[in-house]
């Protein structure tokens, strides 16, 4: 879900840009815009971090059971 705070930022931007007119129009330009975005499924910057973090130590585990096999391997072939 996208943050409310981009959307109201996104949103007077395009305020900013517009002519002047009635203030339903920005309600519904609003409306509009968080339909959009909910469908898109986005995702913030932060929930994008989390799963690099859970990522990276999960690489960082799977190198080090990819070593360990590697070792009971040769320690299997010695025998």
């Amino acid at each position: 879900m996208i943050d409310t705070k981009i959307l109201d930022q996104f949103v007077a931007a395009l305020s900013r840009v517009l002519p002047p007119g009635p203030k339903d129009i920005e309600k519904n330009l609003r409306a509009a815009l968080q339909g959009v975005f909910d469908r898109l499924n986005l995702v913030t910057r932060e929930e994008i971090e989390v799963q690099e973090e859970v990522l990276a130590r999960t690489r960082a585990r799977l190198q080090e059971l990819e070593k360990r096999i590697a070792e009971l391997e040769e320690k299997l072939k010695a025998r």
